[in-house]
């Protein structure tokens, strides 16, 4: 009987914003759910979170943006990974963005961005979903 191998999600706050609970929580949600966790942390830039999704051979990144930069930072994330041949890696992310700027990284192919209030199990459900769909 083989065993299926835990979805591998990589999250990190990338750019300057300093507001960790919200993916915090999540990170800990995701655990919860059985997902393995790789929080990188604060200020992490577009090829830190790249370069760490290919080491840890992961099914999904998920950022959270609050510092207004999600336009650049998820492109450049989405640059790096197709750059790198992570076509079947799962970009998510959330934080404060405008519905406008949601539209327009969804269409660059970014996968789906929570906003505020969104429940949790919303994104797990997303996420495992996804996976399930995708995997490599």
């Amino acid at each position: 009987m083989s065993m299926k191998r835990k979805i591998r999600i990589v999250m990190a706050k990338p750019g300057l914003d300093g507001h960790d609970r919200g993916i915090k929580v999540l990170a800990s949600a995701y655990r919860d759910a059985g997902m393995e966790v790789i929080y990188l942390g604060l200020r992490q830039t577009p090829e830190m979170i790249v370069a760490a999704a290919l080491q840890e051979d992961a099914d999904v990144i998920a950022l959270s943006s609050l510092n207004n930069a999600h336009n650049t930072i998820f492109s450049d994330v989405l640059d790096l990974m197709n750059k790198n041949q992570l076509k079947d890696v799962l970009l998510v992310g959330g934080g404060i963005i405008p519905k406008n700027d949601v539209v327009l990284l969804e269409n660059k192919g970014v996968g789906k961005l929570f906003g505020p209030g969104t429940p949790v199990q919303e994104t797990v459900d997303y996420i495992i979903d996804w996976v399930n769909k995708n995997r490599r």
